[in-house]
């Protein structure tokens, strides 16, 4: 089998590696020659992972047709929000039979349409030529073969399996699910989750109020994911509490260190600048609020955190809205 890995940052790289390990023929598109060059000539990515040996296996071009020629699988790691105008250049280079593959973890702004429906509508591609592989996947850790599982959802459960098997290492092992909705939503609500853990720890308010965001966040994804129709079991998997735990809980997480700079004082801008890789909840939290309004699920959280990025409310004013909403019963989900 054949993969092309459609960028050259830490996570598309990483996959490449995954994917280079698990016996598959990969090849990265780099946008910057060096990158290409020092993946071919040192096996080692230079602007992300500087200390990880990459397979010897592993090629780079910065000549996107020359990635997607042939290739079986379309690996797709790109900003979200940068989607729609990359694929539309890339869409004419892809195969009749190729899958692409969604690594991206956010909902476009202005559509509110999940990655794979973007790929869908730009692409003009059907649904069992189109997956996502979400979960606890922090990149570093992964790179560094360190054991991580993840799931790949299409709705059509052969291509899963087919996929399944591309992906499949001693240290990386993926499980199938054909609720693209549920993983989807699972891995692009986790950030927004994560921004408002990062704002309790740069306020200090302990592990009780990240134990509390991460249930009630996880409440949250699920109301949404009913009123879209997603399985609500794939909430209580790796596409969904599996996400939230690790990208709440770690050092790595680029979501979580961008909530505590908004926690300490600091801007958006200035935290952008700090963060200096995209924290997709920054960009995603207005439009998932926006769908959540549309379908009618609440979403208080999420609410908070495009106040705060909006300059509408102050950390420690998000923090006491929380807390001051009307006590109600606790329902599984709700």
């Amino acid at each position: 089998m054949k993969a092309a890995v459609l960028s050259a940052g830490s996570w598309g790289t990483t996959v490449a590696a995954v994917l280079a390990d698990a016996g598959t023929d990969v090849t990265v598109h780099a946008r910057r020659d060096e990158i290409a060059d020092a993946i071919n000539t040192r096996h080692v990515n230079p602007a992300y992972l500087p200390d990880i040996d990459l397979p010897a296996s592993l090629r780079a071009t910065t000549d996107p047709a020359q990635a997607l020629a042939g290739a079986d699988i379309a690996v797709v790691s790109i900003p979200a929000q940068t989607l729609r105008a990359n694929l539309a250049a890339w869409a004419p280079l892809i195969g009749p039979s190729t899958v692409v593959v969604s690594l991206m973890k956010g909902i476009e702004t202005d559509s509110g349409l999940r990655m794979s429906q973007v790929i869908r509508q730009v692409a003009g591609l059907p649904a069992e030529r189109v997956a996502a592989l979400s979960g606890p996947n922090l990149a570093r850790e992964v790179a560094a073969r360190q054991p991580a599982a993840s799931v790949i959802a299409c709705p059509d459960h052969t291509v899963a399996e087919r996929l399944q098997g591309a992906f499949l290492t001693p240290y990386f092992r993926p499980y199938t699910n054909t609720d693209i909705v549920g993983c989807e939503l699972g891995g692009a609500v986790k950030n927004v989750i994560a921004l408002a853990v990062g704002l309790a720890g740069g306020l200090g308010l302990g592990d009780n109020a990240t134990a509390v965001l991460m249930t009630r966040g996880l409440a949250e994804t699920a109301r949404l994911g009913a009123a879209l129709g997603a399985d609500p079991l794939s909430f209580s998997g790796l596409a969904g509490v599996g996400d939230l735990i690790a990208t709440c809980s770690s050092p790595l997480s680029r979501n979580r260190t961008f909530g505590e700079y908004l926690g300490k004082g600091l801007s958006v801008a200035q935290a952008t600048a700090a963060t200096t890789q995209t924290a997709e909840g920054v960009k995603s939290a207005a439009a998932l609020l926006a769908l959540a309004q549309r379908h009618g699920a609440e979403m208080p959280i999420t609410e908070v955190v495009v106040g705060v990025i909006n300059g509408q409310l102050t950390a420690a004013q998000a923090a006491e809205l929380l807390m001051s909403r009307t006590p109600k019963p606790e329902r599984y989900g709700l």
